[in-house]
């Protein structure tokens, strides 16, 4: 149910997928009936498959589940042989990984909170708050919180994002719940209200980040990106660090998902366009990271060049872990 759940983005955002992911595995090794180690076994690397093959380009799904191997992986070594030991492990490490995402939205909005210019408005894409993850704050969103509860007067340009309508649906939502100022605009107004000086910065989350800063996220982004170029408006990406994906070396080598055409096609079940018509329904596309000013992380600010200073940050985790 789970991963039926990511398939069909009842859970959408990559550190959502990713926690969801895992107390997915949690839950459905708990509910295991074999009778032995081996069998538990068997049932979870069923079950990481199903999981692995929902969304290809969220590599926070993928980091989510090596946590959860790695968790059968080390009690194989120390040869534990009661599976009920395991399933609480399991169950620890998917808690323990739902907590982390909550600190980890709460430094971004920290660090990232610094880049926001008192009174500025931020353009954003999609739905990268607390929708997308597992607290409170979100990644993008969250650095737009963390400006706000710095004292910062802050307001928001909302993209629709086509077809699902997140930033519309859910980014519109979250802010006004939170009463921050929100206009939501038309996909193809950014350029528009850019030229016009009503932007000032924008922040964007991701779905996977390359190790020399190429960026995964949602279908526009790119678009968003190269208009903020052309009017010299920073643009900030704003994401865990384990959304870095430093085994994938350039934005070329990450997975493009292609979606459903009904998406594209009909809203809801009112068709828009002729039948027959070819669609292309791109879940996201990709950034190149000279586009991108700043990636703002949970454990700091990382700047060009990224392939040095992702690395550092990423090097400086896993020191502290170890």
């Amino acid at each position: 149910e789970v991963a039926d759940a990511i398939k069909k983005m009842a859970v959408r955002g990559a550190p959502a997928i990713g926690v969801s992911a895992a107390m997915g595995l949690a839950l459905g090794a708990s509910q295991s009936v074999g009778t032995s180690v081996a069998d538990l076994e068997f049932d979870f690397n069923f079950m990481c498959k199903v999981m692995e093959a929902t969304r290809p380009t969220a590599v926070n799904l993928f980091w989510a589940i090596e946590r959860m191997r790695g968790v059968i992986a080390k009690a194989k070594s120390e040869n534990v042989r009661d599976e009920e030991e395991i399933k609480k492990r399991l169950t620890e490490e998917a808690l323990l990984i739902y907590n982390e995402d909550i600190e980890a939205n709460r430094a971004i909005g920290l660090f990232g909170g610094e880049l926001i210019p008192d009174g500025a408005t931020v353009l954003t894409h999609c739905n990268a708050g607390a929708l997308a993850t597992a607290g409170d704050y979100g990644t993008a969103l969250g650095v737009i919180r963390g400006a706000i509860h710095a004292g910062k007067r802050v307001a928001v340009i909302a993209d629709e994002t086509r077809p699902f309508l997140q930033g519309a649906r859910l980014t519109a939502w979250e802010l006004a719940k939170d009463n921050i100022p929100v206009t939501v605009i038309t996909d193809n107004m950014a350029g528009h209200v850019m030229k016009q000086g009503k932007v000032d910065c924008v922040v964007v989350g991701a779905d996977r980040i390359a190790a020399n800063g190429d960026t995964a996220n949602k279908i526009g982004t790119y678009m968003v990106a190269v208009l903020a170029m052309q009017h010299n408006i920073p643009f900030y990406v704003a994401a865990p660090l384990s959304t870095v994906d430093l085994s994938t070396a350039t934005g070329d080598d990450i997975p493009i998902e292609e979606r459903d055409a009904k998406e594209v096609t009909h809203v809801r079940e009112h068709q828009l366009t002729p039948d027959g018509v070819d669609v292309h329904n791109f879940a996201f596309d990709v950034t190149p990271n000279e586009l991108i000013a700043a990636i703002v992380t949970d454990r700091g600010i990382a700047r060009p060049p990224y392939t040095e200073s992702l690395r550092t940050l990423a090097e400086a985790l896993s020191a502290h872990a170890r």
